[in-house]
């Protein structure tokens, strides 16, 4: 996301040149934390903000955070092209990463691939205060159920993909439009014995179809000028375009414009 938000102020500068828009990552909660504490405009975010946070910025700030759709994302599971495998299974994910898994080898997925003689899984996860870390943990696991521990975090998606190219036996997710000739998407499926759907723009996107193939695909939104209901809950929808390679769900007031800094 803060490549697209880059892309945004850089656009709005060239065009209002006495306005300089900052953009600061740091995953989604820092994001929001920052907007509750009214330290940004906007808060660029890869989840929905959840009721406890828009209950804080309502009653630190005296406002309504409010949210814009302008695309959708699409996360892919990452892998070391050495790597034969394909495809994986939600299943398999969850034996991975989730709390009381057990599969923690490459070969207790069929899969023949060693470094140095090892074939155990080097996991790779981005840290919790990362829309992408929730979004892929409830996807995978569900709501209840928490990622276990022993895994390489990295605070940005680009690092993290950078990692997975360096790193043999390395499995990573992260947006789709990370993709570097160094990585491997997988194909995903839901059990495991399917047939795995590949990450591409036309799987992904929701619009192309009532029942959308690939599980990794996720709503984006951004900023635009809100409106303010009665009831104080407000909300505008931005204009839909694909964006296979960022998340923009952008969380802002529901007074005012941007200010610029």
């Amino acid at each position: 996301m803060v490549n697209v938000a880059q892309a945004w102020a850089e656009r709005y500068h060239a065009k209002n040149r006495d306005v300089s828009v900052q953009v600061l990552g740091g995953g989604s909660g820092v994001g929001i934390a920052s907007l509750t504490d009214g330290n940004c405009d906007m808060a660029n975010s890869s989840r929905d903000i959840n009721e406890k946070e828009a209950l804080a910025i309502r009653e630190k700030r005296g406002k309504e955070p409010v949210e814009h759709v302008v695309g959708f994302d699409a996360l892919a599971v990452y892998v070391h092209p050495d790597n034969p495998i394909e495809s994986i299974s939600l299943e398999e994910l969850a034996g991975i990463y989730g709390e009381g898994g057990v599969i923690t080898r490459w070969s207790q997925l069929g899969i023949r691939h060693q470094s140095h003689g090892c074939d155990e899984i080097v996991r790779l996860g981005r840290q919790n205060s990362s829309g992408t870390y929730t979004y892929f943990r409830e996807a995978v696991l569900g709501k209840k159920r928490d990622f276990k521990l022993g895994s390489v975090d990295r605070s940005g998606s680009k690092d993290l993909v950078a990692l997975v190219s360096r790193t043999p036996l390395a499995i990573g997710y992260s947006g789709m439009g990370y993709a570097v000739p160094g990585v491997k998407m997988l194909e995903v499926s839901v059990r495991k014995g399917e047939r795995g759907v590949a990450p591409t723009v036309a799987n992904a996107e929701p619009l192309l179809s009532a029942d959308p193939r690939y599980r990794f695909t996720r709503p984006a939104s951004c900023p635009g000028r809100p409106r303010t209901s009665s009831s104080g809950s407000s909300r505008r929808r931005g204009s839909r375009s694909l964006s296979s390679s960022a998340t923009c769900r952008c969380e802002s007031w529901s007074e005012g414009e941007t200010r610029g800094r």
